[in-house]
C-alpha cells in the first residue's frame, strides 16, 4: 500500500499485470543484493526470510480472479515494489560502508523489516478476507471510492491510507449511516477494534468514534465484544486525550446494557477507571461512566467487588455533585440496585451520609424511582431517629403528590417498611401521607393500588389514622373498588383488612353495603380471603337491622 500520500496518492498507473511483472523482476535482484551484505548479519537474515516469501504471496495474489478488477491490487503491487527498491538501495549503501551511522542504519533496517512484514500481511489480508471480490462485486462507475473499498483498507495498507479512509467512513456515516451499515462485516467491525491500539493518535480517535456510532446502532454489540473491544476502550479511558475518554466511555455504556458485556467490564479492570471518570470527567464522560457504574451493578454477582473499589462513596458524591441529572439519577439508581438485597451495603450507605443525600436529590418538581427506592431499601436499617431527623417524611409527602407513577409506588412501599412501631405511624399520618394514598388506590396499575392498599392496612392500626380515613369520603368508595374477586387485583385482601377496620363506624357500613360490598364479599368468602367472612356478616347484620328499622 501507499505509505505517506495514502491512496490518493498513486502516481504510476499501470495495469496489475504490468505491474506484478516490474515486481517479480526486482525480487531477485533484491535477494542477491542482501546477500552480498557482509555486516548487520542478523538483520539483513531476517530479511532476507522475509524476501523469500514473497514470490509465493505474489502468486497467491495474482491467481485471485478480481485480480486485475480493482486498483487494490495495483496499490498493494506498487507498495512492495517500493519496499524492494528500498531493499536494494540499502544494500548498496551497507555494501560500501557509507552509512551515517550504525545505530541508525539499524533503525533503518528494522524499519524495513517491518514494511515486509506490512506488505506479506497485506497480501495475505487481500487473499483471506474476501476484500477482492467484495471490492470488485461493489465497485461503481461514480468518482467516489465505494464503501467496500474504504473498509478494506481499515485492514490493509499504512497508517497514512487508514487514517484518510477513517476520515471517508466518518464523512459518509454522518450523511447516510444505513449505508454503511448494511454493507458492514465482521472483517470490518475486527480491523476497528484492532486500530483502537495503533500507534497513532489520529487513528485511534477516528476509530473510536466509529465504534462509539455503532455502539449506539445497537446491532453490532456482539461482534464488538467477540472481537476484544472492551480491554482497549478500557485504557483508552485511562489514558487518552479528552476526546478520545469521553467516546470511549460512551461505547462502554451502551454496551454495558448486556448483562455478560457488564461482568466482562468488571473483569478487565473497568470500574477503577469508571470511578475516576465519575470523580474528574467532564459532564459527558461522567454521565456515562456513572450509567456504565449503574447497569453493572445490576448484576447481583458483581456488586461485592463494586463496594471493595468504593463505588457507594462515589455514587453518594454524586447524588449532590453530580454535573448532569443523568449523572445523579444513575447513581440513585447504582444505590438502589446495591442495597436491593444486601443489608451490609445498606448500613454502608447509611454510615456514608446516604440517607441525607438521597433526601435531598428528591427536592425536585417531579422525583423519580431511582432516589425513592434506595430509600425504602434504606428504611428498614436506619433508626427512628436518622430517618426523621433528616426530613423523611416531608419527602415522602411530596413524592405521593409530585412523584412519578414508579416514585410513588415506591413512596407507598417505603411507609410500608417504615411504620414498624406505634409512634411512626403517628408520625406518617400526621404528615398528612393517609388522604394521598387514599388518592392512589384510584391509579390504573394494580401493583399501585396494592402498595397503597398494603400502606393505609398498616397505618389504620393506630386510631387517630383510622379515623382520618373514615372522614376521607373517596376511603370506602375506593376500597370497596378494590374487593373486585378477580386474579388480576392483588389488592383484595389489604382492602378487606381497611374496611374492617372502619366498619365499625355506621356511616363507612352504610357506604359499603350502598356500593356493592356485599356481593364482592361472598365471592371472596368463597375464596378464604382473610377477614372477608367477618366482614360480609358484619353488613349482613347491619343491612338487615337497616330495614328492621325502617319498618
Amino acid at each position: 500500500m501507499v505509505e505517506e500520500g495514502g491512496f490518493d496518492a498513486l502516481v504510476d498507473h499501470q495495469s496489475a499485470e504490468e505491474f506484478l511483472l516490474s515486481v517479480q523482476d526486482l525480487v531477485p535482484v533484491a535477494l542477491e543484493e542482501a546477500r552480498e551484505i557482509k555486516v548487520f548479519l542478523s538483520r539483513w537474515k531476517v530479511i532476507i526470510s522475509k524476501l523469500e516469501l514473497v514470490p509465493s504471496h505474489l502468486s497467491d495474489l495474482s491467481s485471485h480472479p478480481c485480480f486485475s478488477k480493482n486498483k487494490l491490487c495495483n496499490e498493494q503491487l506498487q507498495a512492495v515494489k517500493k519496499t524492494l527498491n528500498e531493499v536494494i538501495e540499502l544494500a548498496e549503501i551497507c555494501a560500501k560502508g557509507n552509512y551515517r551511522g550504525k545505530l541508525q542504519m539499524q533503525s533503518d533496517l528494522d524499519a524495513l523489516s517491518g514494511k515486509l512484514d506490512i506488505n506479506l500481511r497485506d497480501c495475505g489480508l487481500l487473499i483471506k478476507t474476501g476484500v477482492l471480490g467484495e471490492v470488485a462485486m461493489n465497485a461503481t462507475t461514480e468518482p467516489e471510492v465505494c464503501l467496500s473499498e474504504l473498509l478494506a483498507r481499515l485492514q490493509i495498507g499504512h497508517s497514512e491510507a487508514k487514517h484518510k479512509a477513517l476520515d471517508r467512513i466518518i464523512e459518509i456515516m454522518q450523511e447516510d449511516e444505513k449505508n454503511i451499515l448494511d454493507v458492514l462485516k465482521r472483517s470490518n467491525v475486527s480491523a476497528l477494534v484492532q486500530l483502537l491500539t495503533a500507534s497513532s493518535p489520529r487513528i485511534r480517535e477516528k476509530t473510536v468514534t466509529l465504534i462509539c456510532n455503532l455502539a449506539e446502532c445497537g446491532s453490532f454489540d456482539d461482534w464488538l465484544v467477540e472481537e476484544g473491544v472492551l480491554p482497549p476502550l478500557i485504557r483508552l479511558i485511562e489514558s487518552g486525550s479528552a476526546v478520545v475518554k469521553g467516546k470511549a466511555t460512551i461505547s462502554l455504556q451502551r454496551l454495558s446494557f448486556l448483562v455478560e458485556t457488564a461482568r466482562s467490564i468488571v473483569e478487565h479492570g473497568g470500574v477503577p477507571v469508571l470511578i475516576k471518570i465519575c470523580q474528574i470527567g467532564d459532564s459527558v464522560s461522567q454521565a456515562a461512566a456513572a450509567c456504565t457504574l449503574k447497569n453493572i451493578s445490576a448484576v447481583p454477582e458483581v456488586r461485592q467487588s463494586l463496594a471493595e473499589k468504593g463505588i457507594i462513596k462515589v455514587m453518594i458524591n454524586l447524588l449532590t455533585c453530580g454535573i448532569q441529572s443523568g449523572s445523579r439519577e444513575s447513581a440513585a439508581e447504582c444505590l438502589q440496585n446495591l442495597t436491593s438485597t444486601n443489608d451490609n451495603f445498606r448500613k454502608c450507605v447509611i454510615s456514608e451520609g446516604g440517607i441525607p443525600s438521597l433526601l435531598a436529590y428528591l427536592d425536585v418538581p417531579l422525583p423519580q424511582e431511582p432516589g425513592v427506592g434506595a430509600l425504602r431499601n434504606l428504611v428498614g436499617s436506619a433508626s427512628v431517629d436518622i430517618l426523621t431527623s433528616a426530613d423523611l417524611l416531608p419527602r415522602l409527602v411530596h413524592v405521593l403528590k409530585s412523584g412519578s407513577l414508579g416514585a410513588q409506588k415506591a413512596a407507598a412501599s417505603a411507609i410500608c417498611r417504615v411504620c414498624s412501631s406505634t409512634e411512626m405511624k403517628k408520625m406518617v399520618g400526621e404528615a398528612g401521607c393517609i388522604s394521598l394514598l387514599v388518592k392512589m388506590l384510584e391509579a390504573k396499575s394494580d401493583s399501585c393500588k396494592e402498595l397503597a392498599a398494603q400502606a393505609l392496612s398498616s397505618l389504620i392500626t393506630h386510631p387517630q389514622n383510622c379515623k382520618e380515613l373514615k372522614k376521607d369520603g373517596n376511603s370506602v368508595p375506593n376500597l370497596v373498588q378494590l374487593l373486585d374477586p378477580s386474579p388480576q387485583n392483588t389488592a383484595k385482601k389489604y382492602a378487606v383488612s381497611c374496611l374492617v377496620l372502619i366498619s365499625s363506624n355506621e356511616k363507612c357500613k352504610k357506604l359499603m353495603i350502598s356500593y356493592g360490598a356485599i356481593g364482592y364479599l361472598k365471592k371472596l368468602s368463597e375464596m378464604d380471603i382473610p377477614g372477608a367472612k367477618k366482614l360480609l356478616e358484619r353488613l349482613e347484620r347491619g343491612k338487615f337491622r337497616s330495614l328492621f328499622s325502617r319498618k
